[in-house]
Order: C-alpha cells, then sequence, then structure tokens
C-alpha cells in the first residue's frame, strides 16, 4: 500500500506530448532571456599579445582598454547599453590573430575590434574584418599598411612615415650628420620605420654609414654592434621593440660604443630599463605619450590608472584608453551599431581630445597627432618635448 503523503507529494507525470511542449517553452524562454540580455550589450573584440615576447605591450594596451570600457559603463554605457569587452590573447605569435578574429567575430558576434599593438599581428587580422565588414582599430600600429589594407580599419597613432621623419629631424638637429642602423628585418615596423628615417635623413645631408640586421628573439648582436662601431657614427638607430633593444644596449656598452642609440616606440616596454639598466642612458626615442605631461586630462588619466593598477601608465595603456573612447563616441555618432555606418562615423572622427593629443582620422584612416621626444637619463625616461604633425 503507497504511503498517502508520498502520493500526495508525487511529482505529475505527464504524457510525452505534454512533457515535449513544457521542455519547448523552457527552451524558447531561456533562449529569449539570453537574447533580452545581448539586446542590452555591445560586443566589443579585442586581441592582444598578453603573454610571450611581446607581452608588456599588450598588457599595458589592454589596461588602458580595460579602464576605459569600465568608465564608459560606468557612466551609463553607449546609447543605454553597456560595452562588453572580449579579450583574447595571442601569445606574441604569428598565425594567432587571424585564428582569434575570425572567432570573435563568428562566435561571438562582436561588432568592432581594438587591436594590435604590433603590425605584423594588425596586418593578420585586418583582411578578415575587412572582409567581414567589422570595423578595427589598432591602437599603436604604425606601418602604413596596416590601414592600407581596407576601409574598415583605421589606427589612432601616428604612422612611421610620421615617426621616421620626427627621428630624422630630431637627429639632424641634434648635429648628427652619421648615422648607422640596426634593423629587426622579422617586423614590419621596424623595417618600415628605418625605411622613412634613412629616407628623409638622406635627403636632407645625413649619411647611413652602415646598416645591419637581425630577427626577433636573437640574443647576440655584437657581430653586428662590432661592425657599426667600425663604421664611427655619430648614433645607431635601433628601430625595433624593447626586448631585443635592452639587450643590444647592454652589448653596445660592453664594446665600449659610446654613442646615443635612436628609436622608436617600440623600445616603451616594462622591461626596457630593467634588462638595459644604464646602457640606454643619453639615447633618445619618438613616442606618443608621457605621463609627465602636465595637461589636466593626463594628469587625471595617471591618476586613475595608477590607483586601479599600482603604477604609472606607459604609451601603450594611454593608446589602448584613446581607442576604446574613441569606438564608444563613434558609436554614439553612428547611433547605432551597423558596419557601414559605424565605419563612417569613426572616419568621420576630427578633433577628439584624447590621452595622447588631439586626434583626426584622415582620409587614409590614419592619425593626425603630435609626437613627443624622450630621453633616458639614470635609466628613468624623461619628457622633452612635443612635436606637432
Amino acid at each position: 500500500m503507497k504511503s498517502p503523503v508520498l502520493h500526495f507529494f508525487q511529482i505529475p507525470r505527464f504524457n510525452p506530448p505534454m512533457r515535449k511542449s513544457i521542455l519547448l517553452t523552457a527552451i524558447v524562454t531561456f533562449a529569449a532571456a539570453l537574447t533580452l540580455h545581448a539586446q542590452d550589450e555591445i560586443v566589443v573584440g579585442e586581441f592582444a599579445s598578453l603573454t610571450g615576447g611581446s607581452a608588456s605591450f599588450g598588457q599595458s594596451s589592454h589596461k588602458g582598454t580595460q579602464l576605459a570600457i569600465e568608465e564608459i559603463n560606468a557612466a551609463g554605457g553607449v546609447l543605454g547599453k553597456k560595452l562588453k569587452l572580449i579579450t583574447e590573447d595571442d601569445q606574441s605569435l604569428a598565425g594567432q590573430p587571424a585564428t582569434i578574429a575570425r572567432k570573435l567575430i563568428s562566435q561571438d558576434k562582436i561588432v568592432a575590434l581594438l587591436g594590435e599593438v604590433a603590425s605584423s599581428k594588425s596586418l593578420e587580422a585586418a583582411p578578415i574584418c575587412q572582409q567581414n565588414k567589422v570595423p578595427m582599430i589598432s591602437p599603436a600600429s604604425t606601418n602604413p599598411k596596416v590601414t592600407e589594407v581596407g576601409d574598415f580599419i583605421f589606427r589612432i597613432c601616428f604612422i612611421d612615415p610620421f615617426q621616421g621623419t620626427v627621428m630624422s629631424k630630431f637627429a639632424l638637429g641634434k648635429g648628427f650628420k652619421k648615422v648607422a642602423v640596426l634593423t629587426d628585418v622579422k617586423q614590419d615596423y621596424a623595417v618600415g620605420l628605418a625605411e622613412f628615417f634613412m629616407k628623409h635623413f638622406k635627403e636632407n645631408g645625413g649619411e647611413i654609414v652602415k646598416e645591419q640586421k637581425y630577427s626577433t628573439g636573437d640574443k647576440d648582436f655584437k657581430g653586428q654592434l662590432t661592425s657599426l662601431k667600425a663604421s664611427k657614427p655619430d648614433a645607431i638607430f635601433v628601430p625595433g621593440y624593447y626586448g631585443e633593444v635592452a639587450l643590444i644596449a647592454r652589448q653596445a656598452k660592453q664594446l665600449g660604443i659610446k654613442v646615443p642609440l635612436l628609436g622608436g616606440d617600440g623600445w616603451v616596454g616594462d622591461s626596457l630599463l630593467k634588462v638595459a639598466g644604464n646602457a640606454l642612458d643619453g639615447s633618445f626615442y619618438s613616442s606618443h605619450f608621457s605621463d609627465a605631461d602636465q595637461t589636466p586630462d593626463v594628469q587625471e588619466f595617471v591618476k586613475k590608472y595608477k590607483a586601479k593598477f599600482g603604477g604609472s601608465p606607459d604609451d601603450m595603456a594611454a593608446l589602448g584608453y584613446d581607442s576604446a573612447m574613441i569606438l564608444a563616441d563613434a558609436i554614439k555618432r553612428a547611433g547605432g551599431t551597423d558596419g557601414a555606418k559605424l565605419r563612417d562615423a569613426i572616419a568621420a572622427t576630427k578633433n577628439f581630445k584624447g590621452i595622447t593629443g588631439v586626434i583626426t582620422i584622415d582620409e587614409k584612416r590614419n592619425a593626425s597627432k603630435s609626437a613627443v621626444i624622450m630621453t633616458i637619463e639614470n635609466a628613468t625616461m624623461k619628457f622633452m618635448q612635443t612635436v606637432a604633425p
């Protein structure tokens, strides 16, 4: 005999059609809830080198982007919706950016992609964004080829012809008439920057006394440096990334090379001076930003960044911040996230007051903006001057 209590609490046994109907209703309700939630968000993708050889770049850029997204959402979001940032680590490896871009576009349904710092990484992802009509904004890829991929590809940093010209003018102004060049042939960024520096330098009376090459990941540069030293240059232009530049500086000092090294924004990285020590003292490089800039907006950004992350922001952090802010501004002006309308709004960006300067996107989707010249004294980066475009 069944217990009356158990019988009272027994779950009703629905017939199969009814069970299917209840299950279907539950699935539809759940899907509707997910759709409603998704409609309350604007999904933005980001790819960065969070690990590997360029991790300092990627981590800084991501922190700046993250700070901007949090500020935007705290202020109510964009068009009444919060921004959802999905970040993927490309591990500083060739091949990863393309895979990540496809995933973010097809699976995560992003409306735009932020990244990368390294030009070679941006050049991998850009064709995929262009093909799918998803706007891409690089915070810091300076090689001109990046935006030449197509009309959905943008950058908010200056480009190598400007940066190369700035450093050439600076070298000539310092009285450096003979310069040797040491280029990372594996990086589109370094090759482009060397090309534009040498072109302007030679056209304006300078002499390139020697050229040498190396590859990303190399550890021993003594052969190249010995050859450069023999050419008796007034300075050595090293348009590479911070990892190799730090080792080059140390080995140059060991070889008794006393002339200054010159470089570009690829020098910016947490480990540069940790590895180089005072071997870069007296050297100079072009960059996008200095936390020593006393502009109120810059100092407010520095204050907020330090409060959240505990350290001072570098160029990549500031550029990451500006890239997210420009995207949010464009979404507002576009009135939505339609790919073509958003592309047009980004292209129409004029006199945007960013942390890294006043930014205008030109007809080639590059940023017209100022650069800064930095020097290194006592193993510390020092702000020298701002150079207008």
